[in-house]
């Protein structure tokens, strides 16, 4: 089985110096890799191939063989870093908490131990805007609302 070390350090070593970061590495069984990475500006096509290649070319596919894919985050998967968190402020957010309760509203702050959703409702013409600070401990999930 190939070591979830070894391609992490691959993985580091080639996105070093750049705005691209590692987001999440599963190593499945039969060595599949898979590999999401975003950005603080924008992940392109080319991004995820120059990092599939620099991967491919440290391993010996006659020692061990592997099926390697890397991609983007996605925007339909949910928020596992800070830094995603800091990127996204300003969009709209779905957050799904422990407890099973859920918040939606624009994601307006974040440091390292909590993060800030601006959740605005409106009765009858009545607008109310209430901020919740959540810690990352207390949710389960925070994924972008997709507006077309």
């Amino acid at each position: 089985m190939i070591s979830e070390s070894l391609i992490k350090g691959l993985i580091e070593e080639h996105l070093q110096g750049s705005d691209r970061f590692l987001v999440e590495l599963l190593i499945k069984s039969g060595n599949r890799i898979l590999v999401f990475i975003d950005s603080d500006t924008s992940v392109l096509i080319e991004h995820c191939v120059s990092l599939s290649r620099h991967i491919e070319q440290q391993l010996d596919r006659d020692e061990e063989d592997f099926e390697l894919n890397v991609s983007s985050a996605g925007l339909d998967q949910p928020y596992r870093l800070v830094r995603q968190y800091v990127k996204n402020i300003g969009r709209d957010v779905a957050v799904l908490l422990a407890d099973g309760s859920k918040i939606s509203g624009k994601l307006v702050a974040a440091d390292n131990e909590a993060f800030e959703v601006l959740e605005v409702t409106k009765v009858k013409k009545v607008v109310t805007e209430n901020k919740h600070r959540l810690a990352y401990s207390e949710i389960k999930e925070t994924k972008e609302i997709i507006k077309f």
